[in-house]
């Protein structure tokens, strides 16, 4: 699915701003019918959860949003059709009374197509029905449950809390009817000449096309007519860098006769991933990983996107001497993926599937006695939406030069019986969608590589650690023994790279310790310097990302101090 842009042949109305709202609730019948009733109103893009008062931090179900759009009389013979970023965690889409879209899944974009129904110069009413409610089938999962008062609550196994609403960008776009209608680029390098192979769906007839590369100073440095495939050979290419971007602009133009029908740009990167014994190679060069897995967990606005706060990351981690993160744990913004192409940041781009595990909770605790997957659980049912939230992933995100591997779940329960079968087809299809880039998970501390069951099935093996705050606490000699020890088995088991995806303590702001007590800074600080001696000595180690880059909220419990620190 290609993201909309604004052109000379395709044009873009951002729909962001104050919308009107309705909590769903008793007495709260068909509200795509009408205007919705009261007075509320809700910023997109953001999460509602912590927008209003009284709070609606534990409302459970669908919420409503609402506002009028004019169709420009200048679409015709257009194809018009509205584009979210995101509804978290399913979006109902209404024009006027006709419900006109559904999608399931919160952390990927969709579309919804308005051609038949809207005509250029009409107003519409547009309604927005956002559930939060979560299942066992569900990506991430969750459960419906009731509590003494009769009040539905709803609990989820992943230790983040479940911000829900129109967190991204939504979009009035116009697009030719003869039009590119998706990219697929693929580089490689052939000493110093790049290779540019692209693959170019369009629809509606079309008499020519020209596709060319330019570079960052504007010049055309190659060109190709091929439809719908082709390759490019670029001349003393520079490549796209960790740290040194240099983005490519591949303009793809469609004629009929002589008239331009549709035009469309995307940047690109050219660089190549590989797996080299236990080294991954950037551009045949082998790259350390530094970092930290990064929620999108801001003040007020819950996950909603912001480009300030963005911008202001990306500037703290480049201070913290960081070259990558993980998008911990979902898809995260595309204006963050644009932003680290443009930078050379590395990304590890991860589903939303975290919580595949009934034996933790909020990723500390375990009976080790809960069947996952199983009927009752992880099914056929849930593997099939996994399986569409990695199609979904991939199709985003491809061409994104700064993405370099695919981490298609966080701490499942991998050590169990069931989840081999359930996780090789979701190996196998990674790779289908995708052959150029590795493939990865975490490991959770529970399961260690004598009782592992699917590392094997995977390019690269991703760790979160804990030893010396959950395990060991405060026992950081003996913590750093276990620790080394472990990954020594890990390497020798399975002559894999090795990241190290998660390690912290929790700690509190301004809380000292000369006797280094765990929640102290003091504590945090010898912590890191104990894990980062042993992974100094651990040759498989290719990479580490300190959880988490900043806090985070997480639901009540008494292991947290105000979220996650």
């Amino acid at each position: 699915m290609l993201r909309p842009i604004d052109n000379t042949t395709r044009e873009v109305k951002c729909l962001n701003g104050l919308w009107r709202f309705l909590p769903d609730g008793p007495g709260v019948h068909q509200p795509w019918t009408a205007p919705l009733p009261g007075k509320l109103e809700c910023p997109v893009p953001a999460s509602y959860n912590d927008l209003f008062v009284p709070s609606l931090r534990d409302h459970v179900g669908s919420v409503w949003y609402q506002r009028m759009v004019t169709i420009p009389s200048r679409w015709e013979d257009q194809r018009i059709f509205l584009r979210f970023d995101a509804a978290t965690h399913e979006g109902s889409v209404y024009v006027n009374d006709k419900l006109v879209t559904r999608h399931v899944g919160g952390y990927t974009p969709f579309e919804a197509d308005l051609t038949p129904l809207v005509s250029p110069g009409d107003d519409v009413r547009l309604t927005v029905g956002v559930s939060n409610i979560l299942s066992n089938e569900t990506i991430p999962p969750g459960r419906l449950v009731t509590d003494d008062l009769g009040k539905t609550q709803l609990r989820y196994w992943h230790d983040f809390f479940n911000y829900s609403g129109l967190a991204r960008a939504v979009y009035l776009c116009s697009s030719p009817t003869t039009r590119v209608d998706d990219i697929t680029v693929v580089t490689d390098i052939a000493g110093s000449t790049g290779l540019v192979r692209y693959d170019i769906a369009t629809v509606g007839p079309v008499g020519k096309a020209v596709i060319d590369l330019i570079d960052e100073a504007g010049m055309t440095v190659a060109s190709s007519v091929k439809l719908p495939a082709g390759t490019i050979n670029v001349p003393d290419a520079t490549l796209w860098q960790p740290g040194a971007a240099y983005l490519y602009t591949l303009r793809v133009r469609l004629y009929q006769a002589s008239r331009l029908v549709d035009e469309y740009s995307l940047r690109i990167g050219i660089r190549t991933i590989k797996i080299s014994g236990m080294q991954i190679l950037i551009n045949d060069k082998p790259f350390y990983f530094t970092g930290f897995g990064k929620h999108e967990d801001t003040p007020v606005k819950g996950k909603g996107h912001d480009d300030a706060w963005m911008m202001h990351d990306f500037e703290l981690m480049k201070w913290t001497g960081a070259n990558s993160f993980r998008t911990s744990h979902y898809p995260c913004a595309e204006e963050v993926l644009d932003y680290a192409d443009r930078h050379g940041v590395v990304v590890i781009d991860e589903t939303p599937a975290v919580g595949l595990n009934l034996n933790i909770g909020g990723g500390i605790f375990g009976s080790g006695k809960n069947v996952t997957f199983g009927p009752d659980f992880a099914n056929d049912r849930t593997r099939q939406n996994h399986e569409n939230s990695i199609r979904e992933l991939v199709n985003r995100d491809r061409n994104h030069p700064s993405v370099v591997m695919w981490c298609i779940t966080n701490e499942p329960d991998s050590g169990e019986a069931g989840a081999r079968a359930y996780f090789e087809p979701l190996v196998h299809l990674t790779r289908q969608l995708d052959t150029t880039r590795p493939v990865t998970y975490t490991n959770l501390q529970m399961v260690p590589p004598e009782q592992e069951r699917i590392a094997d099935l995977f390019d690269v093996i991703g760790l979160n650690r804990y030893r010396g705050w959950y395990e060991e606490t405060g026992d950081l000699a003996t913590a750093e023994i276990r620790l080394e020890t472990e990954l020594q088995r890990w390497q020798t088991i399975f002559g894999k790279p090795l990241l190290m995806l998660e390690y912290g303590a929790d700690t509190v702001t301004g809380l000292r310790s000369i006797h280094q007590f765990p929640w102290s800074e003091d504590f945090q600080s010898s912590f890191y310097e104990m894990y980062h001696k042993v992974f100094d000595r651990i040759e498989a180690i290719q990479g580490e990302q300190v959880w988490n880059f900043a806090d985070f909220g997480t639901g009540p419990g008494i292991f947290r101090v105000d979220g996650n620190r």
